[in-house]
């Protein structure tokens, strides 16, 4: 999809890559979005019934690590002009996850069948954001490199607890070497939006994780002797307390797939 990922010279709001990138995965293209409209936030989704949004919230301001909130819905609407303004929640997803009783049930590229009048979207911060900031430091981003998804597991960090949501922390892995794992901490931290500066480096069985080679989402990355994983809080976790918490309904993105928006990663950034 080279449409995808080349910055318009002029950008309008009919040639940004973002809104390209929607049309593209409206009309049905699949794939991760790792790389996809540089320059751009996208956002991990999560979209439950109204009864059960304010609880949610409340969820997300306590975990604001792995759930930095940055754009939510109206009831019932599929839009949120604050992140685009050709944007529907029920199409623009290159692959979604429809859970009930907190299984998934399906992971159609369309979710139009399934949306209901009280249903509400949180759209939280992606990790994408900072590899940006990254990658313009020269440092590189494996899963990118190998052209798969990013590795994400669950772990035995417990998030706060709210109503019926509570569980397990979700965590992306991306390996560096030490100086550069060093740096990756300075460079993330400027980005609290997008989950920020990493949770946890080094040693993953100290948070829960047997086996770096077997991500519980995602994909493996190769880790080489001289480097050590680097873990940043993700945007998934809300897929593993929706499966703890056996939610009757809830729709989600496919980790991996992600929401892009028209938000600019430069904005992202504190300092």
């Amino acid at each position: 999809m080279t449409v995808l990922v080349a910055a318009q010279q002029t950008e309008t709001p009919d040639t940004l890559p973002s809104l390209q990138a929607r049309l593209a995965y409206r009309g049905g293209e699949v794939g991760s979005t790792a790389g996809i409209a540089p320059g751009f936030v996208q956002g991990n989704l999560a979209i439950l019934p109204a009864e059960y949004a304010g609880a949610f919230h409340r969820f997300c301001q306590l975990n604001p690590k792995p759930c930095p909130i940055i754009g939510m819905s109206d009831v019932g609407s599929p839009h949120i002009p604050a992140l685009g303004a050709d944007l529907d929640i029920r199409t623009d997803v290159p692959r979604y996850r429809v859970w009930r009783d907190g299984e998934v049930v399906d992971e159609p590229t369309d979710v139009t069948g399934y949306w209901r009048d009280d249903l509400v979207t949180f759209v939280l911060g992606c990790s994408f954001s900072f590899e940006e900031a990254l990658l313009d430091e020269g440092m590189p981003i494996r899963h990118i490199e190998e052209n798969v998804r990013v590795p994400m597991y669950r772990t035995n960090i417990a998030c706060g607890v709210s109503g019926p949501f509570a569980g397990p922390m979700v965590v992306s892995m991306r390996p560096f070497k030490p100086a550069d794992a060093i740096r990756a901490v300075q460079i993330t931290s400027r980005y609290p939006a997008v989950h920020g500066a990493p949770v946890h480096l080094g040693h993953p069985h100290l948070i829960g994780i047997k086996d770096i080679a077997k991500p519980d989402y995602g994909d493996p990355v190769s880790v080489a002797d001289d480097e050590i994983p680097v873990f940043w809080a993700c945007g998934v976790t809300p897929q593993s307390v929706i499966n703890a918490a056996k939610v009757p309904f809830a729709i989600t993105h496919s980790p991996g797939l992600m929401l892009v928006t028209d938000l600019k990663n430069r904005n992202m950034a504190v300092i």
